[in-house]
């Protein structure tokens, strides 16, 4: 399966990462990186576990401080920013995890309706139920509403964990390791998914990932995390067309092993 292509606006950045450098201790995660998400663009940054994509995902949305450089997320300079105006700022960006983060004491339906009703509270119980039910038809879990997390699959709680994250119509889209945990068929239906969520909503992603079949279906634009600098950016055929041992090897562990 190959990317379908999409118009992306190299005009409008959404996300702009200038010369971020982060530390824990004598651990360095990340070193003065640059990253640029455009609008409507599905970016995929991969790298191996632990060297710092989660951490970047932290530092774009607030969570994290970093200790030098400067973070603009829809034009809001996010390290100046109060923990008010960071909520409000959280609030167009939807977090997929890699868990579907799901009350498990919830139906399906109620997993929905807790952020918008938290979040809106002069909707009315109409306009709840058309947004729930819009949103689920949107991943294709219409007919699952009042199904209880445990009855549902891996792939189908991560379809609902995304309707979640869309419930409040994000501006921006923050995948972790979307198809972690999952067997073969089901990553490409998640990798579906996340196209589909592209072009339906509108949305500008960072897919975080260290899934090179993800990385090569869903990913316009792919950076690649080695030795805690994005040294290489482009294509699939791009990132991976490299005499580069780091990358040969990471290639190497997804596809022939």
């Amino acid at each position: 399966m190959h990317k379908p292509k999409i118009q992306v606006d190299t005009s409008n950045v959404v996300i702009d990462v200038r010369k971020i450098s982060k530390s824990f201790g004598d651990l360095h995660i990340l070193q003065e990186v640059d990253l640029q998400l455009y609008n409507g663009e599905n970016l995929v940054v991969l790298g191996r576990s632990g060297t710092g994509k989660s951490v970047l995902i932290k530092l774009i949305s607030g969570l994290l401080k970093p200790d030098a450089g400067e973070i603009q997320v829809l034009g809001q300079h996010v390290n100046q920013l109060n923990e008010s105006e960071l909520r409000e700022l959280r609030l167009k960006i939807g977090f997929s995890f890699q868990n579907s983060a799901l009350y498990d004491s919830m139906t399906v339906r109620e997993n929905l309706e807790f952020p918008l009703i938290r979040n809106k509270r002069n909707l009315t119980r109409a306009e709840i139920n058309r947004e729930v039910e819009d949103v689920l038809d949107g991943v294709g879990m219409l007919s699952s509403i009042n199904q209880m997390p445990s009855e549902l699959s891996g792939g189908q709680r991560k379809r609902i964990g995304i309707a979640r994250t869309l419930i409040l119509r994000p501006e921006i889209m923050m995948y972790d390791e979307p198809t972690a945990g999952l067997d073969p068929i089901t990553c490409l239906d998640i990798n579906g998914l996340i196209n589909e969520v592209q072009e339906r909503y509108q949305t500008s992603s960072i897919i975080i990932t260290h899934d090179l079949a993800c990385a090569k279906t869903v990913g316009d634009r792919i950076v690649m995390l080695l030795d805690s600098k994005f040294e290489r950016q482009g294509t699939f055929e791009q990132i991976f067309n490299s005499e580069d041992e780091r990358v040969k090897a990471f290639y190497d562990y997804n596809f022939i092993l």
